[in-house]
């Protein structure tokens, strides 16, 4: 039952989708015979072409073996499913009569649902079918056939020219037929058509080389059957997955390779990239890309109909991830010229011949000429193609123009190759680096085009703000991206973007990040340009193209704009080296790539060869896989995934199974998972059973059945922010104020509601938000507008912004206007450049709302008083005395925070109040406009109610305060961390050689930060939707989580990606261990229901397993060849072979067992420290006396503990206490000698959730969901 099972599975498509001889008609050509050729003329007009034969996989049947997908001959019917009448000896369709047909053997033959039979004879004879009077080259083009679904399939036709009549063939059941004079020296073109579901033009195109080289030898009789073996071997060639390893197959002469998409996310790219870059100039090559982008009605045009795909596929593959979404047709015959009247976006191609027609008959549309190089338009109507930002444009000229596009170059010192195929695999091998390069340049384009969107997208409610966005474009350059952002192509890029993607854009964009990009994303304040980047606008108006509005930009370079060189008209490289500002293109060199050998195929084709190559082909990647080293798993995972491939169609399931399971530990990222459902679907109960008597694959059976399948969200789309047109409760507005972009967190949107609202019913009215939003739009145009003198960047931090500017005002210290930026207050004289500092906020002892008589008049003045000067500032700051006093107040507050936590983001988040009191006074402008401000004056209220001093030892032993919640909507809890050592790693970047810190937050994200500056490497993994418990990194390049979902991901530190998961445990993980020293290390795991599991690092096998009985096991240890573990009520102590030593709990006469949370092992003490999980106390035992009750020790103070570690010979404790009188987060520090609190640490507001020690210089504790911060202590 198993066969027909496998047989009827949706398996993924080999390389053959169909295979078709086309040519013209036997009426038509039989009628050629009557007409006399006259001397002079070389050919007749062309003739009607039509399917002559089609070969449609499988080619084998399971009872007799007879061929199953041979040729049919069709009529003109509109059918899909035909039979066809097979004559022995077989002869030729288009030669029989009607009556010659010996006994009917007729087979059902299914024509795949996305191949129109009707249109492909006029896309393989686009200029019709013409008999020639002399034998012609042959001729191979390219199609691109899309169904009504979108769905695209790929065909490479191979015309080949034939005598009319051949002395050698049957014909009416004759041997030989005397030829008329009448068709004497004519030749009649046929195609060969192959089309598959994977555009594999060059891989085709010397596939049906090989073809036409046997065609041309054979008997007519003969076409078909080397037509069906041809297409028999190309349908049991598998497509192979996406990775490295490429297929190569004998096609005699030829060796042809078949290569696999880069990843997932990336096409198959099998042509040659720099075509378009011979064809036309660099320039044009940017407007077409342009016109594609603004998805323009395009048609190119050539006198070769090759290039029309290939040109316009190259283009499509420019712009990848983004997409082109609209018909794609590259080849229109002569018939089909009507479809470029078409009103919506196409790209379609003609032949060189039909422009005039074309240009005068329709309208509006984009006419590219290859041969030409050239772009023009059909009529007079208007169609603006915009310019691609300048810089940008001219990085991307330059760097094309550093390409070398002629091979003869390259290969010119190399010896001549006696060998065709050394040849081909030399020109391959140029080419994939050349295309490489291309690759990388174009994407380097869309991300220069494309990186800043992300700042203006939300991703909780999947909106983007196209006008804000647009306001940080230049003038210029606003018509491109206002025709850009109006497309489908760009709205699926952001639904791409919103949902997560990784793909090559996203990972480019990762890797080319500044440092100002980093440290951008750990600040929730406002953007605002920089004091340095304001400054550097004196120096190029044209550097606006590039305004971005950030808090923080540590050494931003300068882009400054070369002129353009010369086009390069000769064959050599162009020399770049005299620009300085922008780069040549970067040297990158592609991935290595690996080849697998395909075994030959032999004929006939029955069911037992069949069988015979498939067994050949698994004993060939067994034979492989065995000869891989432990740690090539990449490659690994491409010869499981093809055996298991393999497998299915032999119709043994249980061992595809096995091997696509073996996925998870090599490369879940080409897990077939749509496959493997249908597989187990289709398996018949008995094999269900037997399936599931082994523990791996009952696991995958059960997770590929229960996933739930890609639901259609109701609310997929990609919004556009839109003002509120309805009045607004409390939940609507935060959701209208997160969509704007102004705030994500939701407590100060809740404080913000309180404001809008003071006085009045507790809900927001459009007018009201409309006026919000406005105020704090245009205090965003101010800042960017503010001109400051160049002195200032001696006076000012480079990366400080201003954040508020007031009107000008008289002073103690002359008349000006107070700038405010994130670290002080400072006078702009009025009338002349320069600076007086008035104030940083960390050295404001006072701040006073007075008034000051003036004749009759009371006027507002502020006065600051400062530790460094004696003289008091004072400003006559008049009606806006009162907003200034509460954002310095506020300001002065949130720095003193900022100093005692050693945490900056209390200077963002007062910046934020700051500003958001500054849009609330602006939007009410009422008597009670200032009393609603200081609703959001959260840190000065704090500083006067709560006036909660730092502990003297917390402050001294605190450093910084980080935080991984960051653009959050609201904190959320740490559950673990682990700190990684930096080391320079040959497989590593040397940026990514840093020391990280890995952070697990809830629901299995983990964010990744440099150590070595506490920003952002990698902004978030997603690991599952459950809880990490443990993490430990393995071997230098590997990091393993534990999670409560049972099970383990493992993160590949170079790539930064996680594409391997251990299933072995069958509850949550709870703790990992690495065993060092011994070559291969091992880890060994343990999960909540007592199982115990021994890894082999390199090969991700396990070399043991254990079951304890007590259950309940939340982490393990290891020491001197034993294994402690901790099990709820006791600590453990078994052998690595789970032999059991000994058990340590603390019995109670009068009650239970204490429970244990968690324990350290300090062997040179000789000491194991547990901590209760019930009480406040700490249990210590000898390790030489274990018999011997512990030693305990109460913790003051202290209502909860949640984790603890060993750092150097100290112990840390975390866990929540009382301060002050309040609940607060606590780290105690235990003497080990004393076996006392050494030191007590307040600096979270929530419980310490988890400690983690860096090379024993600091520890970093994480805190719950209420904080949601880590901090870093200095060790002593």
């Amino acid at each position: 039952m198993a066969e027909p099972t496998a047989r009827h599975l949706s398996l993924p498509s080999g390389l053959l989708e169909l295979c078709a001889l086309l040519g013209a008609s036997q009426d038509s050509l039989r009628g050629l015979e009557q007409i006399p050729q006259k001397r002079g003329v070389k050919s007749v007009s062309s003739l009607a072409p039509e399917v002559l034969s089609v070969f449609v996989p499988p080619f084998t049947t399971k009872d007799d073996g007879q061929v199953a997908g041979a040729s049919c001959t069709l009529g003109k019917a509109r059918r899909r499913s035909f039979r066809k009448k097979r004559e022995k000896p077989r002869m030729e369709s288009w030669k029989s009569h009607p009556g010659d047909s010996k006994g009917p053997n007729s087979e059902d033959v299914t024509i795949p649902g996305d191949v129109d039979l009707l249109a492909l004879p006029q896309l393989c004879f686009p200029g019709g079918v013409c008999v020639a009077s002399e034998p012609k080259e042959d001729y191979i083009h390219f199609l691109v056939l899309t169904d009504v679904c979108g769905n695209r399939t790929y065909g490479v036709v191979a015309q080949y020219y034939r005598p009319l009549h051949d002395e050698y063939c049957f014909y009416n059941g004759k041997t030989h037929w005397e030829p008329s004079v009448s068709s004497a020296r004519r030749f009649v073109p046929f195609a060969v058509c192959v089309v598959s579901r994977f555009p594999y033009y060059n891989s085709l195109k010397d596939c049906l080389s090989c073809l036409l080289t046997h065609l041309k030898l054979c008997k007519d009789f003969e076409v078909d059957n080397h037509i069906k073996d041809f297409a028999a071997r190309l349908s049991l060639i598998p497509s192979p997955p996406p990775g490295p390893l490429h297929l190569v197959f004998n096609m005699k002469p030829l060796q042809v390779v078949f290569p696999s998409r880069a990843d997932p996310e990336s096409p198959i790219i099998d042509l040659d990239l720099h075509l378009p870059l011979l064809c036309f100039r660099p320039e044009k090559v940017l407007q077409i890309l342009t016109c594609i982008l603004t998805e323009q009605r395009i048609v190119f045009f050539s006198s070769d109909w090759a290039l029309l795909t290939l040109i316009a596929e190259c283009f499509v593959v420019y712009l990848h991830p983004l997409q082109w979404q609209h018909t794609f047709v590259p080849i229109l015959s002569g018939q089909m010229l009507d479809f470029v009247m078409a009103p919506t976006s196409f790209l379609m191609g003609c032949h060189l011949d039909h422009f005039e027609e074309v240009r005068k008959e329709a309208d509006g549309l984009v006419l590219i000429d290859i041969d030409h190089g050239s772009i023009t338009k059909s009529s007079d109507e208007d169609i603006d193609i915009p310019d691609v930002p300048l810089v940008l444009a001219q990085t991307f000229i330059q760097r094309v123009q550093s390409l070398q596009l002629h091979p003869d170059l390259h290969l010119a010192h190399l010896s001549s190759s006696t060998d065709l195929n050394e040849g081909l695999a030399r020109r391959r091998a140029w080419q994939q680096t050349l295309n490489y390069k291309i690759q990388h340049i174009a994407l380097q384009l869309l991300v220069g085009i494309f990186r800043e969107v992300k700042n203006h997208l939300n991703y909780e409610h999947r909106v983007f703000n196209s006008e804000e966005f647009l306001k940080t474009r230049a003038a210029g350059d606003q018509q491109f991206y206002k025709q850009v952002l109006d497309t489908y192509m760009f709205h699926s890029f952001l639904k791409a973007r919103l949902s997560g993607r990784m793909d090559a854009f996203a990972r480019m964009d990762l890797d080319t990040q500044s440092e100002e990009d980093r440290i951008d994303r750990m600040l929730i304040s406002p953007r605002r340009p920089t004091v340095e980047k304001m400054a550097s606008r004196k120096v190029s108006p044209l550097h606006i193209t590039h305004r971005r509005m950030v808090v923080s930009m540590p050494n931003l370079q300068d882009i400054s704009l070369p002129e353009l060189p010369p086009r390069n008209s000769s064959l050599r490289i162009m020399d770049t080296s005299s620009s300085k500002s922008i780069s040549p293109v970067l040297k990158v060199t592609p991935k290595s790539t690996y080849t697998f050998k395909i075994p030959e195929i032999h004929f006939p084709l029955m069911s037992q060869c069949v069988q015979a190559y498939y067994t050949d082909l698994t004993t060939l990647l067994s034979k492989a896989m065995g000869l891989l080293g432990p740690g090539d798993s990449l490659l690994l995972a491409r010869y499981i995934y093809l055996r298991g491939l393999i497998h299915v169609m032999q119709g043994q399931l249980l061992s595809a199974l096995l091997d696509f399971q073996n996925l998870y530990k090599t490369d879940l990222g080409i897990f077939p998972a749509d496959l493997v459902k249908s597989m187990v679907e289709s398996m018949s109960a008995s094999e269900r059973t037997q399936a599931e008597r082994t523990p791996e694959l009952k696991r995958l059976i059960t997770e590929v059945l229960d996933k739930p399948g890609e639901a259609p969200k109701a609310d997929d789309a990609v919004k556009n922010f839109e003002l509120p047109k309805k009045h607004m409760q409390l939940s609507d507005f935060v959701k209208r104020v997160q969509e704007s972009g102004i705030v994500k967190d939701t407590v100060i949107i809740h404080r913000l509601f309180d404001a809008l609202t003071v006085g009045h019913e507790k809900q927001i009215d459009p007018e009201t938000f409309r006026d919000f939003y406005n105020c704090w739009k245009e205090t965003e145009a101010e800042a960017q507008e503010v001109s400051l003198p160049a002195l200032l960047m001696d006076h000012l931090d480079k990366n400080e912004c201003v954040y508020k500017l007031s009107s000008s005002v008289k002073t103690n210290r002359g008349v000006g206007k107070i700038a405010m930026t994130q670290k002080r207050l400072f006078l702009l004289p009025e009338g002349r450049p320069g600076y007086v500092e008035i104030a940083t906020f960390r050295n404001i002892e006072e701040v006073k709302n007075t008034t000051v008589a003036f004749l009759l008049l009371k006027i507002p003045t502020l006065k600051i008083k400062t530790a460094a000067k004696k003289e008091v500032f004072e400003a006559n700051l008049k009606s806006e005395c009162d907003l200034w006093h509460l954002m310095v107040k506020e300001m002065w507050a949130g720095k003193k925070l900022a100093d005692d936590h050693k945490d900056p983001q209390y200077v963002q988040q007062a910046l934020t109040n700051v500003l958001l009191m500054d849009a609330v006074v602006g939007t009410l402008q009422s008597h009670n406009a200032i009393f609603a401000a200081s609703k959001l004056a959260y840190f000065d209220k704090m500083k006067n109610e709560m006036p909660m001093a730092v502990p003297k030892t917390t402050s001294e032993t605190l450093k910084h305060k980080i935080n991984p919640s960051a653009g959050e909507t609201a904190p959320q809890a740490v559950d673990f961390l682990l700190y990684t050592p930096g080391r320079l790693d040959p497989a590593e970047k040397v940026e990514d050689a840093h020391p990280k810190l890995w952070c697990a937050l809830n629901e299995g994200k983990v964010v990744v930060f440099d150590a070595s500056s506490w920003t952002i490497h990698q902004h978030r993994f997603k690991l599952g939707t459950s809880k990490v418990n443990c993490m430990v990194m393995a071997e230098h390049s590997q990091v393993w989580v534990g999670s409560e979902d049972s099970v383990i991901y493992i993160i590949n530190v170079h790539s930064m990606s996680c594409n391997k998961q251990l299933t072995d445990h069958r509850a949550a993980v709870t703790g990992l261990v690495v065993q060092n020293g011994k070559k291969p290390s091992e880890v060994y795991s343990c999960s909540l229901d007592g199982t115990v599991l021994a890894w082999n690092v390199s090969t991700l096998r396990v070399t043991g397993r254990f079951q304890l009985p007590c259950g309940n096991l939340t982490s393990i240890s290891l020491h001197s060849g034993r294994l402690y573990c901790c099990t709820g009520h006791s600590v453990v102590v078994v052998t690595t072979q789970g032999f059991h030593r000994r058990e340590l709990s603390i019995n109670n006469s009068n009650r239970a067992p204490t429970p244990l949370l968690a324990f350290q092992l300090l062997p040179e003490k000789e000491q194991l420290w547990a901590a209760s999980a019930e009480c406040s106390e700490l249990y210590v035992w000898n390790l030489k006396d274990l018999d011997r009750p512990p030693q305990k020790t109460h913790l003051q103070d202290c209502t909860e503990l949640s984790c603890m570690i060993r750092v150097k010979r100290q112990i840390w404790v975390g866990g929540r206490g009382l301060s002050q009188g309040k609940p607060r987060g606590k780290i105690f520090v235990m003497d080990v000698e004393k076996m006392a609190v050494e030191k007590e640490l307040v600096a979270h507001s929530d419980t310490v959730m988890t400690l983690c020690s860096a090379e024993d210089r600091y520890v970093l504790s994480g805190a719950g969901r209420e904080e949601g911060k880590i901090a870093i202590w200095k060790v002593e």
